[in-house]
């Protein structure tokens, strides 16, 4: 049994796909980093690597983003 890294390439490519957020490496890296503190926190790291300021966005673009987020999580 070996432990590999999780592949969050879906994750991403879902989210530019689904919500037309697509990140550089560096935005997906912030994102990443924010993970392990919740779904709000990886969310709110979206919305700052796409240079969109969270409190002003929809409240059905952020529920849309953490969705995609929450959907597209590989198994861990």
């Amino acid at each position: 049994m070996t432990d590999t890294a999780p592949d969050y390439d879906e994750m991403f490519a879902a989210l530019c796909r689904e919500v037309g957020f697509c990140l550089h490496p560096k935005g997906e890296k912030r994102v990443l980093a924010a993970l392990p503190n919740g779904l709000d926190a990886a969310t709110r790291a979206v919305f700052e690597a796409e240079g969109v300021d969270f409190v002003s966005a929809s409240g059905d673009l952020r529920r849309a983003v953490r969705d995609c987020l929450k959907a597209n999580l590989p198994d861990m």
